[in-house]
């Protein structure tokens, strides 16, 4: 079903780029709304509701896309493994694209009331679903087209997809608000950088049509070997030794990214004293280099194995971090360089779903992993940064600690999941 032998083939780096560009382009649409969360709350809230509560209307409405992954991810992947991976990935793409292009088009409070706030938690829930699905569906379908050997490699591409998607994101919210004055982004700019998304959506899907079925799935179908019943029902009766490491490995990848790429701008600014400007750049910086981290870090799973390059990679996270987050005080330059090296450890996060693919058979693997995946995404994403605030009340480096936490979690998962795959169990 799958040469480990040969080398990448011009159809695998076509496959590579395309999902790459597409996840970066969907994972803008999806996290473009956080960037523009204090324009929305002042648009989408009576006038008079106080500014944090509008505040916390909007992060709740933002928390609301992260519940809404495992039904989406468990419906596209329970089709995924019955009726082709290449549906229900190109599927994914469109329905992030409309929701996100009907965002740009809402009515404000102002216009329609307490209807406008609801039409955009329906938007968001779409949203939600549509990640959900992409995810998983984009790891399974790059990890069964390229040789095993390369497998980490494909991961890592994918992965450095999604995090461009975010600094696209970020860099989109900072043009609007630079080179719109403050009026005109409450007026009508705001609505910009939704309209674009929904834009790259029809274009992401127009190059998906390139994409062909993988392999393995073809495979399996000339075999008649599908799933035969429920592919879930499968995976919860006969895998449940496999569920549960996936969903801590998805907490060390979720606690990751959440903590580094999303919260600790904010924390730059509230805890330390740094301009939005300055924190806006930092994190911008930090994504390239992260960008880059998760390639080498695929591609150092390929050399060394995933769960050598997950051991190595969290132990650096664990030890960057503390670096970073003991130095924020010295200066934005040394800031910026010690945030972008806890960026790049960041990377071995791409490790993950390399590992995850391994562990699921190839009849259930995409419900199994959806279901590991965006269950434990949900929780652990949706919980770290009310944690983390938390947290900071008592402890200026609350941060690193919990990075240091998770970051221990895989290293001792990585040598027990390494023998459990070794023995055959």
């Amino acid at each position: 079903m799958h040469n480990a032998d040969r080398q990448l083939d011009r159809k695998d780096v076509k496959t590579l780029g395309l999902s790459a560009l597409g996840g970066a382009l969907e994972y803008y649409d999806f996290i473009i709304f956080v960037f523009l969360a204090g324009s929305i709350g002042q648009l989408f809230f009576p006038a008079e509701m106080p500014d944090w509560l509008k505040q916390l209307q909007v992060f709740g409405i933002f928390a609301a896309g992260y519940l809404a992954r495992p039904l989406g991810g468990l419906l596209m992947a329970h089709f995924g493994d019955l009726a082709g991976r290449k549906r229900m990935f190109t599927f994914s793409l469109f329905l992030m694209a409309v929701p996100t292009f009907i965002m740009g088009l809402l009515p404000t409070y102002a216009q329609i009331g307490i209807a406008a706030p609801i039409l955009l938690l329906l938007m968001r829930v779409l949203q939600g679903a549509a990640v959900g699905g992409e995810i998983p569906g984009a790891c399974v379908f790059v990890s069964e087209h390229v040789p095993r050997r390369h497998v980490g490699l494909a991961s890592g591409t994918l992965f450095s997809g999604f995090t461009t998607g975010i600094l696209l994101g970020s860099l989109v919210a900072m043009a609007v608000n630079h080179y719109f004055p403050a009026e005109a982004v409450l007026d009508y700019a705001w609505r910009l950088p939704f309209l674009l998304g929904g834009v790259f959506g029809v274009f992401a899907l127009y190059l998906r049509r390139w994409l062909e079925e993988t392999p393995v799935f073809l495979a399996m179908k000339q075999e008649k070997a599908l799933a035969s019943e429920l592919p879930l029902k499968t995976v919860l009766r006969g895998h449940k030794a496999q569920i549960w490491p996936s969903m801590l490995l998805t907490w060390y990848l979720s606690a990751g990214i959440v903590t580094l790429t999303l919260l600790t701008q904010s924390v730059l600014q509230t805890q330390f004293g740094y301009s939005a400007g300055d924190a806006l750049f930092a994190n911008s910086v930090m994504i390239v280099v992260l960008t880059g981290g998760c390639i080498f870090w695929g591609w150092a799973a390929d050399r060394i194995g995933p769960y050598r390059a997950l051991m190595a990679g969290s132990a650096l996270l664990a030890l960057t971090s503390y670096l970073f987050f003991l130095s924020v005080p010295a200066g934005l330059a040394d800031t910026t360089a010690l945030y972008s090296l806890a960026g790049f450890c960041l990377g071995s996060v791409a490790v993950v779903p390399m590992i995850l693919v391994g562990l699921f058979p190839p009849a259930v693997r995409y419900s199994g992993f959806s279901f590991s995946y965006n269950v434990a995404y949900s929780v652990f994403g949706g919980f770290t940064p009310m944690l983390i605030a938390l947290w900071l009340r008592e402890d200026i480096l609350a941060p690193a600690h919990y990075l240091a936490l998770v970051s221990v979690i895989a290293f001792v998962l990585a040598p027990y999941l390494a023998r459990r795959i070794s023995s055959g169990r």
